[in-house]
């Protein structure tokens, strides 16, 4: 579309979020400005792509979701373009909550407000300075409110001839109709894992069967690739639990099972859930090994030494159960209900289907 001058006025990438849109939207401007395209890129050394890479090109305009100021003053993207500019040079995989901690606020709900777009509109009425097009990076329209977004609508159906709305949805769905019909949609898929996987081993060092492990996991989300490698004390810590819970219920150890129980309850709530979480997906794994499909299997180093020899007790007469009692047990403690006696519960429980 660049190379033919022939850009859509407004532009909407979609897809999962993790999957690199915002990246993908900012090299999209930078080629659209750039002096030098050589060989479908940017150049990368031209004065237009040296001040986008700095996140500073004066034709260039982002918006973003931000907390609502207490004081009477208008709240809008440029109160927060330093930390902006610091998050995505530390970020080139959004995450929404990372930019909530940026804001220092975490309890508040960032939003792109009326006042954005009527400094919007300001900025928009001057002529492009350096370039041909003026373009907008508008990041997550879905957390534009009514006003702003209804404000807006004239300006994307009727837009200068020099400028270009390029946007980025993680739910497209929460997106204002009459803004997203009179958008050219471009659907991106997530990341395949063997994609996520080289990254978590160029990036962290990760082990290739622990990085598709951990692929596989986050469903094709960077971002959640990330935040699983950076959980891996934790999740050491429930393969622990969970081969204790196994040996002791095979063994029949009641009382052992029930300081175990009370062990857990001591992780607390949102870990606790975490962990009936991690045992499910321990269940299925083993499952899939006992029945000899490792193509299906997504196992690290450490569970797979463990299911060699663990994975022969889940079959298909109790799989479906053993899964089962941990999503009442998590549904339980999601509740409130008392952990230690939750965690008992469902030990016995296991002890039977374990003999199955």
């Amino acid at each position: 579309m660049a190379d033919r001058d022939n850009i859509p006025h407004a532009i909407l990438l979609e897809g999962p979020s993790g999957i690199g849109k915002f990246a993908m939207a900012r090299a999209f401007a930078q080629y659209i400005h750039c002096e030098n395209r050589v060989n479908g890129d940017s150049c990368g050394r031209c004065p237009s792509c040296v001040q986008h890479q700095s996140f500073n090109h004066i034709d260039t305009h982002f918006v973003f979701p931000v907390v609502k100021k207490s004081s009477p003053k208008k709240s809008f993207s440029d109160d927060y373009i330093e930390e902006w500019r610091e998050y995505l040079s530390e970020n080139m995989y959004m995450d929404f909550q990372k930019w909530l901690l940026s804001l220092d606020n975490i309890n508040a709900q960032p939003l792109i407000y009326v006042d954005e777009s009527a400094e919007l509109i300001r900025k928009l009425n001057y002529t492009s300075h350096l370039a041909k097009y003026k373009i907008v990076l508008l990041w997550l329209p879905e957390k534009m409110n009514e006003q702003c977004a209804n404000k807006l609508l004239k300006l994307i159906e009727e837009p200068h001839d020099d400028t270009l709305f390029i946007m980025v949805s993680n739910n497209s769905r929460e997106i204002l109709p009459t803004i997203y019909s009179r958008t050219q949609r471009i659907s991106m898929k997530r990341l395949s894992d063997d994609v996520i996987a080289q990254y978590l081993m160029l990036h962290y060092g990760v082990g290739d069967q622990d990085a598709l492990a951990l692929a596989h996991i986050s469903d094709g989300n960077i971002v959640t690739a990330e935040k699983t490698v950076t959980l891996a004390e934790e999740n050491q810590k429930f393969l622990d639990l969970f081969i204790r819970l196994m040996r002791l219920a095979y063994q029949r150890k009641i009382k052992d099972l029930k300081d175990w129980s009370v062990e857990v309850a001591g992780l607390g709530r949102e870990q606790e859930m975490r962990f009936l979480e991690y045992s499910q997906r321990l269940i299925r794994e083993n499952f899939i090994y006992n029945i000899n499909e490792p193509q299906l299997m997504y196992l690290n180093q450490q569970e797979a030494q463990f299911s060699r020899n663990f994975a022969r007790f889940i079959t298909e007469r109790n799989v479906i159960k053993l899964i089962e009692v941990m999503n009442n047990a998590l549904t339980d403690i999601s509740s409130n209900a008392n952990g230690g006696i939750v965690m008992f519960d469902m030990a016995i429980k296991v002890i039977l289907l374990l003999k199955s």
